[in-house]
């Protein structure tokens, strides 16, 4: 897995707080990740994550409409059991409720808000990563499976 291929992965932003939003896309352009999109409008997550196809999702919980919890919901609706497609959460809600529930409902990781900025990019780091190894994986998989004889 090459630093390139890390950068270029798509990232979907859900956050209700345009200053959050801005926040988030200053940190992974800071970082050199360059495929960014984000809404401030929950109800739109499900057709972004159709168009836009990304590779992680940063989610806040505490929104209008729909919460990050409905969207966690949404989200597993609509995303192929057999694909991991990794959801980080940003949330202000430091519970431990809200954090069982979150990762309950799919959400690969958890932090709160607010975050250590190295941290979080850390966090995006590695479950892009892990994402990208997945998708590789999955790739090679019809050439790993064992020899059928007759």
């Amino acid at each position: 897995m090459t630093e390139n291929e890390i950068l270029n992965a798509k990232i979907l932003i859900v956050d209700d707080a345009d200053a959050n939003l801005r926040l988030l896309e200053a940190l992974l352009a800071k970082e050199g990740f360059s495929q960014v999109i984000s809404t401030a409008d929950s109800t739109k997550t499900i057709d972004l994550l159709t168009a836009f196809q990304p590779d992680l999702i940063l989610l806040d919980l505490m929104m209008p409409e729909l919460d990050g919890y409905q969207v966690l919901d949404l989200l597993a609706k609509h995303i192929p059991k057999d694909t991991y497609l990794p959801v980080l959460v940003l949330t202000a809600d430091a519970t431990i409720d809200a954090r069982r529930k979150a990762l309950a409902l799919g959400a690969k990781d958890f932090l709160t808000k607010p975050f250590d900025h190295i941290e979080a990019m850390l966090r995006v780091w590695n479950l892009i990563e892990t994402r990208l190894l997945y998708c590789q994986l999955k790739a090679y998989q019809p050439d790993l499976n064992p020899i059928q004889y007759r």
